[in-house]
């Protein structure tokens, strides 16, 4: 007699439906892996090395005997320099208390997402969304409602839109600025409304503000500097983007002590803290990135223009200049059917793979996300096979 397995509802929710977004990149990881010459432009890993001082104080933790368990809401120093930070950056004081470490910041939006939402209660999404929120969707079970941006104005918000979304149901709002994919950035005053309507209408404002620290011509305002309540908001932040530290799993969230309360009794069970010697490395980056930061915006900078400069002679191509992060979203509707077409189309002509826009919802469909994870003579080359390829394809 075989076994019978049997599997929670959770597990079919998160069962694959539709097309496989990630098909492209896993393919050309794989020709990557056999010898191809591929170009990588699919995912949001920064190639830039994470920095020697922070490495060097991690392993110097490690030799101070850093290796075993972590309060549950993270090291007193590590949640004492974010709140500074915020006190320093917002204007509000904030205290440690209000601050609890994640490994990642994936984990965090996941964390918080599950303490708030019950299966069914809506949440509204801004699209085009970051492509790894649809798993944590799934797995929570909530509604979700999703208001889309204007692609054609630098994927500005409209914020009649998300008021007009609004259901007796609902009972959060996720923003993602800077936004990934789109680079675009919600101006503070748009912030302080939608803060403040959200609060007069009993809904949570969660904010992602994972490229916080990688803006161009105009600085990033945080809700938490908007809003002139901070009791309906939660805001969250890593260090995986601005420092380098993807492989360092190193997020957090913060929000006001009852919300940390509860974000503490889930992670307790759950995660059950991050490890010492890399809160020990993240307090030592935060306290000691300013001419970093500095330098790698600059660089992300320099490969935005270029990249956008190449885009805007490519004929049939078209993208909007990007006000912080990483990623280009490109527009190939006068190329191909859709950007997944184009994705694999590309990827099989000319060696180069970028994630196809649907990931980010129907906003985005006929786009592509490219990555400016490679200097500036790299994506020379990149642009180089792209040109060739629409003009090939004309």
């Amino acid at each position: 007699m075989s076994f019978q397995a049997k599997f929670s509802q959770m597990t079919q929710r998160l069962t694959h439906s539709g097309p496989d977004l990630w098909e492209v990149h896993s393919d050309a990881q794989q020709r990557l892996a056999s010898g191809d010459d591929i170009i990588m432009m699919s995912v949001g890993d920064p190639d830039l090395p994470t920095i020697e001082r922070i490495i060097e104080h991690a392993v110097t933790s490690l030799y101070r005997g850093r290796t075993h368990y972590s309060p549950g809401m993270g090291e007193l120093n590590l949640r004492q320099t974010i709140a500074d930070i915020e006190t320093q950056s917002s204007g509000k004081v904030t205290t440690p208390d209000e601050v609890i470490i994640f490994p990642g910041a994936t984990n965090a939006v996941f964390s918080v997402l599950s303490c708030l939402l019950n299966p069914q209660d809506e949440l509204i999404v801004v699209e085009p969304a970051y492509v790894g929120y649809k798993s944590i969707f799934q797995a929570i079970g909530a509604k979700i409602v999703t208001v889309s941006t204007r692609p054609d104005e630098n994927f500005a918000l409209s914020s009649q839109a998300i008021e007009d979304a609004v259901t007796p149901n609902t009972r959060a709002l996720l923003l993602n600025t800077p936004g990934n994919p789109g680079g675009n950035m919600i101006p503070g005053d748009q912030l302080r409304d939608l803060a403040k309507f959200c609060l007069q209408n009993n809904i949570w404002l969660i904010c992602d503000e994972v490229y916080s620290m990688i803006t161009f011509e105009k600085k990033h305002v945080s809700a938490r500097t908007a809003a002139a309540s901070l009791e309906n908001v939660i805001v969250i932040d890593g260090l995986s983007k601005s420092h380098a530290m993807t492989g360092w799993r190193l997020g957090w969230t913060v929000a006001p002590a009852y919300v940390i309360e509860k974000l503490l009794g889930f992670t307790s069970a759950t995660i059950f803290g991050c490890s010492q010697f890399i809160q020990d490395a993240a307090a030592f980056a935060l306290q000691n990135d300013g001419q970093y930061i500095q330098s790698i915006t600059k660089e992300y900078q320099a490969r935005r223009d270029y990249a956008c400069d190449r885009i805007d002679q490519i004929a049939r191509l078209h993208c909007q200049i990007p006000e912080a992060g990483m990623f280009l979203m490109v527009d190939v509707s006068a190329v191909a059917r859709d950007g997944l077409e184009f994705a694999r189309l590309l990827l099989d002509k000319e060696g180069i793979s970028v994630l196809p826009g649907e990931g980010f919802g129907s906003t985005t469909r006929n786009f592509i996300r490219l990555s400016l994870t490679h200097p500036v003579d790299g994506l020379a080359k990149a642009f180089d096979r792209i040109e060739r390829f629409v003009i090939g394809e004309t």
